[in-house]
């Protein structure tokens, strides 16, 4: 899929892979980075992970389009919190990816809250993006 119109570009750069550093091009992200002892790498203390930086960048945009869809359908939620989980393991090619989302939203009913997740979900360029190709599980919360 080609997009239409390009809104807005994020860039960043990385240095050493998976035991080095990243850093987003405005400067505001800049971590160091360490493959985690369950995953047989050295763990460093005050280190991240590409599905760290993917787990808190796929919860705002969802949380985002989330927002924008429940305004679309007249719903006003009293909140929304996306908590994303991004697990990263063996599969049949090597290495995959598995999200789960635990959304808790707060103000509306059962139904309108899954009916505002659900479009949400749809309508998130990251859902988008992984559609098909990874795993993902959304568990809906009136809270």
């Amino acid at each position: 899929m080609s997009l239409d119109q390009v809104l807005h570009t994020s860039t960043g750069v990385s240095h050493g892979g998976r035991n080095g550093h990243t850093k987003s091009g405005d400067g505001m992200i800049d971590v160091d980075l360490s493959v985690p002892k369950d995953m047989g790498g050295p763990g460093k203390p005050n280190t991240s992970t590409p599905e760290d930086l993917f787990a808190a960048g796929y919860s705002a945009c969802l949380g985002g389009a989330i927002d924008f869809m429940a305004n679309q359908m007249k719903l006003k939620p009293a909140s929304v919190e996306v908590r994303t989980a991004v697990g990263i393991g063996k599969d049949a090619t090597g290495f995959g990816l598995k999200v789960d989302h635990d959304i808790r939203v707060a103000g509306l009913s059962q139904a309108d809250a899954e009916k505002i997740v659900a479009a949400g979900h749809k309508f998130c360029p990251y859902s988008k993006a992984i559609n098909g190709n990874v795993d993902v599980t959304v568990k809906t919360t009136v809270v």
